[in-house]
């Protein structure tokens, strides 16, 4: 029996992607199209929030978890894990409105709200995914989560503080939290991005 093909929509979202507990808000406003799997987001977020894919991480849609199939835990007792590598965007955000949850690294637990705030046809020439705006530079990795993020931009903006040179030296001696440039990002999508035809 042959199967048939689900025919992938051409539409592109525009997504907001917030990491809960900053302030202000770091965030990244991107373009990605419907047909992206939540295993492709992840690396597109990955790479928006300057992140280096060290770490296991999630999708938390309504009641549904996601993730990767190869690392799902059943001796855990949790609900069962849905395949990032085949649920796409226009399968389980399906309209403007829908939102996700993305953790990333469980013991740091970098918690993202993803909204979908347009539906839009695709521009012809125009190369997704795209990140179209954003405020702040995102975390360093293995800094411990949101309050060690904290203590870090504490330690390095104060040469009094006892961890100032030792913060410095870990970071490599520069860090700027209010840095973010979309060019950057879209250079770090390079190899993930796709002209619309």
């Amino acid at each position: 029996m042959a199967t048939r093909k689900i025919p992938m929509p051409k539409e592109i979202y525009q997504i907001k992607v917030t990491l809960l507990g900053t302030r202000p808000p770091i965030w990244r406003r991107l373009l990605v199209p419907a047909a992206l799997t939540l295993e492709q987001l992840h690396h597109v977020l990955q790479a928006a929030m300057g992140w280096e894919n060290c770490h296991m991480h999630e999708f938390l849609i309504g009641q549904r978890r996601f993730g990767d199939p190869d690392l799902d835990d059943h001796d855990m007792r949790m609900p069962a894990l849905g395949n990032e590598r085949t649920a796409r965007l226009f399968s389980v955000l399906g309209k403007a409105g829908a939102k996700a949850m993305y953790t990333y690294d469980f013991g740091d637990g970098w918690e993202h709200a993803i909204a979908v705030e347009k539906v839009l046809p695709p521009k012809p020439g125009l190369v997704y995914p795209v990140c179209t705006g954003g405020k702040h530079r995102g975390p360093p990795e293995d800094c411990g989560g949101i309050g060690g993020f904290y203590d870090f931009l504490e330690a390095i903006s104060n040469p009094a503080h006892d961890q100032h040179e030792e913060m410095l030296d870990w970071i490599g001696g520069d860090f700027d939290p209010k840095a973010f440039s979309a060019d950057e990002v879209n250079s770090r999508l390079g190899p993930r991005r796709r002209t619309s035809r």
